[in-house]
């Protein structure tokens, strides 16, 4: 094996491991994730698959962060909740200092689920908010209002060092002072880390077959980047730093497992959709929740695809992932990781991004610019 591909190879095993949990109440109009709604009986098969395919592991590994996403985690009764701890702490240990996230929706969040949480050491919370509008959250097919959300963070503040608010802007109609009164409202609940996405129609879901029937009035270009400039300003002063596009913490509660990602490591993953990148390979389980359990009950493995990338695609990635951090990628560190130097990979794309003021170079570091941050998926397709 050559130097270069060695370099790519991440650290063996990885540290950290991600859960995918497929259901969901209902399925949202905007959201092309892996889940499977309104089908709690098939509650009990995915556990026991789940464990199946964690089997195949044959090793325990301590890992640093452990992810629980989905689809709803929260939607699983308590009583279930825990069956899926205990099956997953059986495989995964958790080292000195470990990040165990857990996503959540506010409606579910009762005094018996957190108490499960605390059991089985669940220490951070990220929690699907939305918005504290109901306008929003009618038009978002959530199932909870600001009410319900206040008392899902009381109750778990008591127990959950680190509380992550996901937020949605720039949906139909919205306003800048409506945005306004949802950031200020979630940042009065005291949160470590908050999460702001604008709202994106992507193929197939509802959302973009009703965008395309003119059913929604969209947010203007020039709203949608106020709002992100307001959640930039509004978060600053409050002493949260923006360390990553859509991301925000107060020093010390970032998201650690997400920036696995952003960092180019390597990660295991399980359960329906669940992507792994392991050994320099990446695989990915059927998306489909019911294909995904006959795969595993007759034996066979859940990976549907899988792909080895070549050097210089990977070093690519790890690019890409880098630039979202704010921090942008250290020249020298990307090319001790990847054996590859970023002008080598894609000098002349930079050169003119630059030139664009949309990144820049501050001595060894490469990153967005902050005009380059209104644009940042539009920069993607051109490093890649």
């Amino acid at each position: 094996m050559s130097e270069r591909n060695r370099s790519l190879l991440p650290d063996h095993p990885p540290r950290a491991a991600y859960i995918h949990v497929p259901f969901c109440r209902h399925r949202c109009g905007y959201c092309n994730f892996a889940l499977i709604a309104d089908r709690d009986d098939l509650m009990e098969a995915y556990l026991v698959a789940l464990e199946q395919e964690l089997s195949w592991l044959e090793n325990t590994f301590q890992v640093d962060t452990l992810y629980l996403g989905g689809g709803t985690p929260s939607h699983l009764p308590p009583v279930l909740l825990e069956q899926l701890l205990q099956i997953v702490l059986q495989r995964f240990t958790l080292a000195d200092g470990f990040e165990f996230t857990m996503e959540a929706n506010p409606a579910d969040i009762t005094p018996d689920l957190v108490e499960v949480m605390k059991t089985y050491q669940v220490n951070r919370v990220s929690l699907g908010v939305q918005s504290f509008s109901d306008r929003k959250l009618a038009i978002l097919e959530r199932n909870h209002n600001a009410a319900v959300i206040e008392q899902a963070v009381d109750w778990l503040q008591v127990t959950i060092p680190s509380i992550s608010l996901d937020l949605i802007f720039a949906v139909p109609d919205e306003s800048l002072e409506e945005w306004d009164t949802d950031l200020r409202h979630a940042m009065a609940l005291s949160p470590e880390h908050i999460s702001t996405y604008g709202l994106t129609f992507e193929p197939g879901t509802a959302f973009e077959r009703r965008r395309q029937n003119k059913e929604f009035q969209l947010v203007s270009e020039d709203n949608d980047r106020q709002m992100y400039e307001m959640a930039i300003e509004r978060l600053a002063a409050r002493g949260m730093e923006h360390y990553e596009v859509s991301s925000f913490a107060i020093p010390g509660k970032r998201s650690r497992h997400n920036e696995t990602y952003w960092l180019g490591s390597s990660y295991f993953g399980a359960g329906p959709g669940a992507a792994r990148y392991v050994n320099g390979r990446r695989e990915t389980n059927h998306r489909s929740t019911v294909g995904y359990l006959r795969r595993v009950q007759a034996g066979q493995s859940p990976v549907v695809e899988q792909e080895e990338l070549e050097p210089a695609e990977r070093a690519r990635e790890v690019l890409v992932f880098g630039l979202r951090r704010l921090a942008g990628v250290d020249c020298d560190q990307f090319a001790d990781q990847t054996g590859f130097s970023v002008e080598e990979l894609a000098g002349p794309a930079i050169q003119r991004l630059v030139g664009l003021k949309l990144l820049e170079v501050a001595g060894k570091q490469l990153r967005l610019s902050r005009e380059g941050l209104f644009v940042s998926d539009s920069i993607w397709p051109e490093l890649l």
